[in-house]
């Protein structure tokens, strides 16, 4: 792993990017932002126009069409539109960037030592840059004659006193900081006060002065030129102007966060009466909407910057296989990490691929490698799939640079046009064709890397694209295909003597053999060492276990994909239904075990584990219900004999899971899931706090105990769980430490219920009681 380093590249998509500005004007591209918010303020979004250098694919304005983003006071949704393009000249594109790079640094820096000046570098340059523009547009009525931009709030910055004025009055006589200006210029614009270092936005003029009553609640009343004078130690000299309404910047957060924020509780400091001679213009005119629609746009660009990574992936994949059209939001999702907190995480993409990755390469060295045993051939599959070797075929691909990792934090957020930051893009050839930039490199888990591969092979299962799938595993470095090769049976008696063909068969669901060896070696153990039987089960074992693992994910995604099932209940679904266990006790029930090949001691280990489950009701097989030993050669021949029709049929899936399902049926649902008891009492123990302990086991006469204490809510439950094996007993250990702790709260959720019905009681009665008194007194 040390040979790739820990330093991975984090890629800027070329569409967002400018490498050349030596002409006399330069096109953007335009897209409408429209805004559109489903809670109700006293201030309303606006729309935004985006200018880009490169035209954005129609597939990128369909997904970002109708995206909604979690605003802390509900929902705010997004429509783009593809719009007129424009030529700007270079003195143009300055302005828009020195606009941008002033308004989002009050926004996500509300600092004046950090706002721009005139040493700031706003020109397109040579070398590779982050090159977009946000502009604000004009409002929907005035569009039909006007520009779409509203280029009077453009050229806000920098403000200057000294620029003329249209309003009707031509009254210039407010004072103000850096001059004296028309009114007209203060009923929209952002300024800074020097005496307490903060930036407000302006929103109107007030019918209050400096003589004007400021009252202060507890504390009394006095003018607001007694204000300022006692508690800030300034003299109005201008005490008649008319204070000017002024309301904090705007907070910026992440809006892409999987759960709503909380509300914002709006302070009454946030907005203030201002004296224009204590304040200093740095914008005017933008109005207060226009300020709130942008304090949205880092989220939204870092979604669509997000988009547009996902979407170039899907171009180098296309580059080299053809998948049917998996969409990028699929693609997107593959590529983000839970830690991003997100709505879309490749948690069950991850899942989908790391079960069709063990079926891909599980058949392709069972056919390529038939004379290998079980053991050579599972060694060699958890070579190939482990995540170091996913880690290094997924670098080997340049995939870590379009993987997405961290939270979004809006203040790293890369203002385009802004400089300050020294950005440096470096070209990268990520392709035969495709060139991308990296903007920094970052350090990396080799497991999410592993993880990326495994969720865009499982993006293409959940479109229903095995050949994709294949085609990606290929393309990674994993050699797989789906050619049938024959299979070489070893037996040279009838099928029919070994074992009744036809009674299994019917088990199977009517399942004909075309080749009834198969189900003879399905059925056939090691331990088996009569002459005229051939190879044990081993082998399709190893298939089988591939094959119904994918079969029983994929029925439980195609079944309740659209319930909104958290990947970690999709995960423990699977994991209920795809054991040891499950399938033991399957066997069981269809009474597989009396068909079993095998010698005497392996016999007697199925009768025990027979007898162990002769009081569990067998209805279902799901679940972690054996509390005793059980014979692992019950769960090897579900497998084995899934395997073996999977060979028979000529490798179709299909065939197997219709043949196997009726033995594993009743399949688990959402409503029946039960997560494994001792992962429960996990978490019950950290979501609760309790104090949780296991004691070392210990070995006798061929049982292991296991004992577990848990101190819940000043109480301790304890429990010894003894079986054959260690996580048996750990797992009735758990079981009923778990039963303790659920009838100890029951019992104590009772009590307080019994107390809360005597004190209603007790007031009912007495309150009756008192008027009764009352009566009597009044009446008597």
């Amino acid at each position: 792993m040390e040979e790739f380093g820990n330093d991975h590249p984090c890629y800027v998509p070329s569409q967002l990017v400018n490498c050349s500005s030596n002409a006399c004007s330069v096109k953007y591209h335009c897209y409408l932002m429209e805004l559109k918010q489903d809670f109700k303020c006293k201030v309303s979004v606006h729309d935004i126009v985006l200018a880009l250098r490169s035209e954005l694919d129609s597939e990128i304005i369909d997904t970002l069409s109708g995206t909604s983003f979690n605003v802390p006071k509900g929902k705010l949704s997004l429509n783009l539109t593809r719009i007129e393009p424009i030529q700007l000249s270079p003195e143009k594109v300055e302005s828009c960037r020195k606009f941008q790079t002033t308004l989002f640094r009050i926004l996500l820096n509300p600092d004046i030592s950090k706002l721009t000046s005139v040493s700031d570098d706003f020109s397109l340059g040579d070398n590779p840059e982050i090159d977009y523009l946000l502009l604000p547009a004009t409002d929907k009525d005035q569009r039909h004659s006007n520009s779409i931009i509203d280029w009077k709030s453009v050229n806000s910055v920098p403000f200057s006193s000294e620029s003329t004025c249209e309003c009707k009055d031509h009254v210039c006589d407010v004072r103000i900081q850096n001059g004296s200006v028309c009114s007209c210029k203060l009923e929209n614009c952002v300024v800074y006060t020097p005496h307490s270092g903060i930036i407000y936005i302006v929103t109107g003029i007030m019918e209050l002065n400096g003589n004007s009553i400021l009252n202060r609640g507890c504390k009394g009343t006095c003018t607001y030129k007694e204000y300022y004078k006692n508690h800030c130690g300034i003299e109005l000299c201008f005490e008649q102007q008319f204070l000017l309404y002024g309301r904090r910047v705007f907070k910026v957060g992440n809006y892409l966060l999987k759960d709503r924020q909380k509300k914002e509780k709006v302070s009454k400091k946030n907005s203030v009466e201002l004296p224009p001679e204590l304040c200093s213009v740095i914008m005017s005119p933008v109005s207060v909407n226009t300020i709130y629609s942008f304090s949205f746009i880092p989220s939204i660009m870092h979604w669509l910057e997000s988009l547009l990574v996902a979407f170039n992936l899907k171009r180098i994949l296309l580059d080299h296989f053809t998948p049917k059209d998996v969409p990028i939001i699929k693609v997107l999702q593959a590529i983000t990490a839970k830690e991003c907190s997100e709505a879309y995480d490749y948690d069950y993409l991850e899942t989908l691929g790391d079960s069709f990755l063990k079926y891909a390469v599980g058949q392709q060295l069972f056919k390529t490698n038939q004379n290998d045993r079980e053991g050579a051939l599972s060694k060699e599959r958890e070579r190939v799939t482990s995540n170091v070797a996913l880690f290094k075929n997924g670098c080997s691909n340049k995939l870590p640079g379009f993987i997405r990792k961290e939270e979004f934090d809006p203040k790293q957020w890369n203002i385009p046009g802004d400089k300050s930051k020294s950005l440096l893009l470096k070209e990268e050839l990520v392709s035969d064709r495709k060139n991308i930039y990296v903007c920094r490199t970052r350090e990396m888990d080799f497991k999410i890397i592993a993880d990326v591969v495994e969720a865009l092979i499982g993006a293409f299962i959940s479109i229903d694209d095995e050949e994709g799938a294949l085609s990606f595993i290929n393309w990674i470095g994993i050699n797989v295909d789906t050619n049938i090769v024959p299979y070489e049976t070893h037996l040279s008696v009838d099928p029919g003597n070994l074992v009744d063909v036809k009674l299994l068969e019917s088990l199977l669901n009517n399942y004909r053999f075309k080749d009834p060896y198969l189900l003879v070696e399905a059925l056939t153990h090691s331990s088996c060492k009569r002459p005229e039987v051939g190879r044990c089960y081993e082998r399709l074992e190893f298939l089988g276990d591939a094959v119904l693992d994918n079969l029983i994910t994929m029925h439980f995604y195609k079944e309740y994909s659209n319930e909104k099932l958290s990947s970690e209940f999709f995960t423990t679904m699977r994991s209920i239904s795809v054991n040891n266990e499950c399938y033991a006790l399957s066997a069981v029930k269809a009474k597989l075990h009396e068909h079993i090949l095998c010698d005497s001691v392996v016999e007697n280990k199925i009768a025990q584990t027979v007898k162990g489950v002769e009081n569990l009701s067998l209805e279902s097989t799901f679940g972690w219900e054996l509390e005793t030993y059980f014979c692992e050669v019950l769960a090897d021949v579900i497998e084995s004999i899934a395997g073996a029709i999977f060979v028979d049929s000529g490798y179709k899936k299909e065939v197997v899971f219709e043949s196997i399902k009726p033995l594993l049926e009743p399949l688990v649902t959402p409503e029946t899931a039960r997560k494994h008891p001792i992962n429960e009492l996990i978490e019950l123990c950290q979501k609760e706090g309790y104090n949780r302990k296991e004691h070392r086991q210990i070995r006798k006469n061929n049982e292991t105990s296991v004992t577990i204490e848990v101190v819940a809510n000043g109480i301790t439950h304890q429990h010894t769980g003894r079986a054959f094996n260690k996580v048996t007993a750990r797992k009735v250990a758990s079981k009923e430490v778990l039963k303790l702790i659920k009838v100890n709260n029951g019992s104590k959720l009772l009590m307080n219920r019994r107390r809360s019905f005597l004190l209603l009681s007790t007031v009912f009665l007495f309150c009756w009681f008192l008027n009764e008194m009352i009566y009597h007194l009044v009446y008597n």
